[in-house]
């Protein structure tokens, strides 16, 4: 199933209620793909992944299969290290991906980084022969996440049915979830310049300690701090504040200055292999498990979000 376009890429919604539209959608997707010589890949949240292993039978073992709720918990690194990456290992056919970036039990926090994401996926793949279908679970889903979903589709199918979205408009949805961000809980806040820049390291490092990260968890936060504080100096004007916080059993790292983000797939795109920076924004995403952006005119405030 592949939605009517003149445009090489196709990116339809799937609206669905229950395993039996789920499948009805889904699993002809994949077997036309696989007819059709071009690769496939499933990324979907786990128990989805094995109801469609169970009804592909023996055509799953030519179906690369990601658990979303894994590869995709930052909403932000699923075009560069999903998406984009299977696209990019088969650049000589055409490839079919499903992609569930979006399901029950996604929290508030984390959804306006999901519908960005949706949004930004247009642009990432404009001109590209790819066919990206993305399941809604229409049942379990708020009604507001499939109204995002008709501005971020060109083309929904509901019922077997195809349509044209006479609600498209992706860059509404980036702007309108460009939202300013909750207040924080930090107590203390380090103002860094560029010589202030491994103090800041330093004093992400000793809060993240004293609230339970430890090995790798201490590294990535240092490598984000590193990142976020530089590209603060370069980008930002100069200078910037960092706050850190705990809350239940995530560690929050915020970095605000006074530059504006003005390109909104920044960190999203793959670096490549003769690229020279410009990789900072994509190393946060790939580290942390949320990163949610607020940008303007007045600056940008970046919050990082790292389970401990």
């Amino acid at each position: 199933m592949t939605a009517p376009t003149t445009e090489p890429f196709v990116h339809p919604a799937l609206f669905y209620r229950g395993e039996k539209e789920y499948l009805h959608g889904t699993v002809p997707f994949i077997r036309d793909g696989l007819r059709a010589g071009e690769p496939v890949a499933v990324a979907v949240p786990g128990p989805n992944l094995g109801v469609l292993k169970k009804a592909l039978g023996d055509d799953a073992a030519d179906v690369r299969f990601l658990d979303m709720t894994e590869v995709g918990r930052n909403p932000g690194r699923i075009i560069p290290k999903v998406l984009r990456a299977f696209a990019d290992a088969h650049r000589d056919t055409r490839v079919r991906i499903i992609g569930e970036p979006i399901w029950a039990g996604r929290s508030s926090v984390e959804y306006p980084a999901c519908a960005q994401h949706e949004a930004l996926i247009n642009p990432a793949f404009q001109g590209r022969e790819v066919t990206i279908l993305c399941p809604y679970d229409a049942e379990r889903l708020d009604e507001h996440v499939i109204a995002d979903a008709y501005a971020t589709h060109p083309v929904v199918i509901s019922g077997g049915q195809e349509q044209r979205s006479t609600a498209y408009a992706p860059e509404q949805i980036v702007a309108r979830y460009n939202l300013p961000l909750a207040p924080s809980a930090a107590t203390e806040e380090f103002a860094f310049d560029a010589e202030r820049l491994p103090d800041a390291r330093h004093f992400a490092v000793e809060r993240a300690e004293r609230f339970g990260l430890s090995g790798i968890g201490l590294e990535d936060v240092a490598l984000i701090v590193a990142e976020l504080t530089t590209n603060s100096v370069v980008h930002g004007g100069g200078s910037g504040t960092i706050r850190v916080w705990s809350d239940g059993g995530q560690m929050m790292c915020e970095v605000r200055d006074q530059g504006h983000l003005s390109d909104p797939l920044a960190g999203r795109r793959p670096a490549t292999r003769d690229q020279q920076g410009g990789r900072g924004l994509l190393l946060v995403h790939y580290l942390s498990d949320l990163v949610r952006i607020h940008t303007g005119p007045e600056g940008t405030s970046i919050r990082c979000y790292i389970s401990r």
